[in-house]
């Protein structure tokens, strides 16, 4: 391991009492990580808060095998120090994908997985992009093929994901329609950049996609719903259209009309991505560095930010998140 800071043997981190509510994470002190071949250790300015942390602190979402307990999918810092092969790197500043430990003072990252903050980009935003980005990109402009042109839907508009979905829509001239669970996270929604709103508890999404497609329907759907909202996400597509789920938080199991699927060929797929392989993930970074990054250079690409909690607090953000008042990303700031 090649070095050029100060390294101590001991930091905090955020670990999971047990599991259950927020009040489960807890601040330990743990052994600083060393970095194996090809891996990066990261002085941690910010760690994003997601969705699958709460799962994981819930006992719904255990690591993959060989992952950190420590929760936390996405940081922002300087590279400290670096296995063999990634020495190079030491000393720059980088947001990163993780497969857990981002709740610390120090985290391991494949060197593949790690992006470049820009100069003058705030580091606090940095932590905020690559979980979403990565998600959002794979599963809609990737499975879901999204082109300049089309009209896509996504659910949980105000949401990490939606906000970064609306975010790249925007960039790429794709009219995106989002679902919202209120009139006011409707209107912020439209305030960031969706084409369309809808609000789920009030109106009808299948017949306001049908209304805003005249009757066409959309060429992509991208789902976090699962249960009954699958065959509701079908009746939306136009013909040739696709559907990529990437979460079940409204229930594992969906009863579907397969002649429908048959005769409008339609592609119904899906995907998670933290147990993916480095190398996957490494092609993604590759892949957004050529297509996305320029955007975040020029500062056209900036996640929607909730609200920012000290480490200490972390059980205090994931209380926000489970409240569902936020809007985009909430961070833990070291």
């Amino acid at each position: 391991m090649a070095d050029g800071y100060s390294i101590p043997v001991e930091m905090t981190a955020i670990g999971i009492a047990a599991p259950g509510g927020p009040e489960a994470l807890v601040a330990q002190r743990r052994p600083v990580p060393a970095p194996g071949e090809g891996e990066v250790l990261i002085r941690v300015a910010a760690a994003g808060v997601n969705r699958p942390d709460v799962l994981q602190r819930q006992g719904k979402y255990p690591p993959p095998p060989g992952a950190s307990d420590i929760p936390g999918l996405e940081v922002s810092g300087t590279i400290v120090a670096a296995g063999d092969g990634a020495d190079q790197l030491i000393g720059q500043k980088v947001c990163a994908l993780l497969a857990g430990g981002g709740y610390a003072e120090y985290a391991v990252a494949p060197a593949g997985q790690c992006l470049p903050v820009p100069q003058g980009y705030d580091m606090t935003e940095a932590a905020a992009l690559p979980e979403t980005l990565f998600t959002v990109w794979t599963n809609l402009f990737e499975r879901a093929y999204a082109a300049p042109g089309d009209t896509v839907l996504v659910h949980g508009g105000t949401s990490g994901i939606g906000t970064m979905a609306i975010s790249l829509c925007r960039l790429f001239d794709v009219s995106i329609i989002v679902t919202c669970g209120s009139d006011d996270k409707c209107a912020q929604a439209l305030d960031w950049g969706a084409t369309h709103a809808v609000n789920y508890k009030t109106q009808d999404f299948v017949a306001e996609v049908k209304r805003i497609t005249d009757g066409k329907g959309c060429q992509a759907v991208l789902d976090m719903v699962g249960g009954d909202y699958v065959a509701r996400n079908l009746d939306c597509l136009a013909e040739d259209g696709r559907h990529v789920s990437i979460a079940v938080l409204g229930g594992a199991k969906a009863e579907i009309f397969i002649p429908q699927i048959m005769q409008r060929r339609l592609t119904l797929t899906a995907s998670t991505l933290r147990a993916r392989s480095v190398g996957f993930k490494s092609l993604v970074a590759d892949e957004l560095v050529r297509t996305v990054w320029p955007f975040v250079a020029e500062g056209r690409l900036r996640p929607a930010m909730d609200q920012r909690f000290d480490m200490a607090d972390a059980a205090k953000a994931h209380a926000r998140m489970d409240s569902g008042a936020h809007f985009g990303k909430i961070v833990l700031t070291m």
